[in-house]
């Protein structure tokens, strides 16, 4: 390597990682990309050893200093204790936003939609994949879904700069605000706000669920998706397999100081060491891992020796369609042998910009008035609800009264319907109509609560911003 080469922490990861990597590798060194990789071991080695999170000391201080991660696939065991390497890396460098560009390559790998062309921009720290979770009772366990305005402003800036910078004209939200009004709802309001900002690029909100249907059926429509983590993770694959295979999808996780590239796919332990998984989805996120590090010739170069191959019918078992396949290292070699050459019926790709890193321009936050009107206290019980509404009342003193009891967000106190299905796990609610009380009400509460045997599991805070309400209602208020 030449004394520009740059610096990048490579893994070559579980399952087919090993000789995906090794042929990646090969392809970038012979496209002339200058890099100079410091190995590092993640996954299965390293949870053996004892590290839960799947990355030794000398593994982050790599991918500090080098601040671009090459990730071949990593298995996450089953089972408690084990988190997965993908989401702590994500989280612990700030890569925040996950870039998947999902083409068709038609006729080449089999589609029903040759004209996909179209990049899901995923936020990747907040949501359900914050993994705060708690068994609160004997039926119930919690999932916390965490979504923060700076996380919303942040990634709905950068799919629009990313729209912007790539010629790209239309972006889509996708959420289910519908439902979940405060959080997704968040989601979609920053979307709208920061979409002020791009008056030339179209835009537009689709609920997920006819989102992802549309995905699958008309993928052609769609330009650039912006989605929160769960759904942005869900429908990526869904689009991957649309356009042909996960096998061909890559994927970027861009932070301030720090990127990770890898391929979408999974790793695929039942034909590991038989030489027949296809590397394309790791070597296209080489690619953009060279667009990144600004050796976008290089990128070109070698992405389209790629496209050459395919046109060719260079394919690996899962895009042949009944054409001879070629192992992993072969399908290596027809890539190399076509360095310099161009497609002729797919289009050529020209050197590209880097992919964005976080702007600094986010407006500072307002500060409103915030007024706790209220508490949420979540019980469990097993018995009947009015007896739970009678021994919650014996607690009431001073402002506090309590309002309502619902069980799996459907109130059934008062005047619920004797048809809905009860678990053990009760929220009940007291408010002093609307009025403020002092968090020393709250305390207060809890201790009756707990001295009269109540077994409460934790307390929510009720509170209105700027007047608003900043809690859910009851299904059936």
């Amino acid at each position: 390597m030449s004394s520009s080469a740059t610096p990048i922490t490579v893994a070559r990861g579980d399952g087919v990682g090993p000789e995906i990597m090794e042929a990646c590798l090969r392809i970038l060194e012979a496209g002339g990309a200058r890099l100079a990789p410091e190995f590092i071991d993640v996954g299965e080695a390293v949870w053996r050893q004892g590290h839960s999170g799947g990355m030794t000391p000398e593994g982050w201080e790599s991918l500090r200093r080098t601040g671009v991660f090459y990730k071949a696939p990593v298995a996450t065991p089953q089972g408690g204790g084990v988190k997965s390497i993908n989401v702590t890396i994500r989280k612990s460098l700030g890569l925040f936003a996950n870039v998947r560009p999902c083409t068709a390559y038609a006729p080449f790998v089999s589609t029903r939609h040759p004209g996909m062309d179209l990049v899901i921009i995923r936020e990747n720290e907040e949501d359900l994949y914050a993994g705060i979770e708690h068994q609160q009772t004997q039926d119930v366990v919690q999932c916390l879904k965490l979504v923060t305005r700076p996380g919303c402003e942040r990634i709905a800036r950068y799919a629009f700069e990313f729209a912007r910078s790539q010629g790209r004209r239309r972006v889509t939200c996708m959420t289910k605000d519908n439902i979940m009004k405060l959080t997704d709802g968040l989601f979609r309001q920053v979307f709208e706000e920061v979409g002020q900002d791009y008056p030339e690029i179209a835009q537009d909100h689709m609920i997920i669920d006819i989102g992802a249907a549309r995905i699958a059926d008309s993928p052609e429509t769609f330009d650039v998706i912006l989605a929160p983590n769960l759904y942005g993770d869900i429908i990526s694959d869904i689009a991957a397999q649309v356009a042909g295979s996960v096998g061909l999808a890559p994927s970027a996780n861009i932070g301030a100081t720090c990127a990770m590239f890898e391929a979408v796919h999974g790793s695929a332990p039942d034909i590991a060491g038989k030489d027949i998984a296809n590397p394309s989805g790791l070597l296209l996120a080489g690619l953009m891992m060279l667009n990144h590090v600004g050796q976008g010739e290089a990128a070109a170069r070698i992405h389209n020796a790629w496209l050459k191959a395919l046109e060719d019918c260079a394919a690996t078992a899962d895009t042949a369609a009944g054409r001879s396949a070629l192992g992993t290292q072969a399908f290596a070699a027809e890539v190399i042998a076509r360095l310099g050459q161009s497609p002729h019926q797919l289009r050529p790709v020209g050197v590209q910009a880097a992919p964005l890193v976080p702007m600094s321009n986010q407006a500072p936050a307002t500060l409103v008035e915030k007024t706790t009107v209220g508490v949420d206290l979540f019980v469990e019980w097993r018995g009947d609800v009015d007896t739970l509404a009678a021994r919650l009342k014996s607690l009431e003193r001073g402002p506090l009264e309590l309002q309502m009891i619902t069980n799996r967000g459907v109130k059934v106190w008062p005047a619920g319907l004797p048809e809905t299905n009860c678990v053990d796990h009760w929220r009940c609610r007291f408010m002093n109509g609307g009025s403020a009380i002092p968090l020393t009400e709250i305390a207060a509460l809890s201790v009756r609560a707990a001295e009269a045997g109540v077994d409460f599991i934790k307390t929510e805070n009720l509170c209105t911003f700027a007047g608003r309400p900043g809690f859910s209602l009851g299904q059936g208020q």
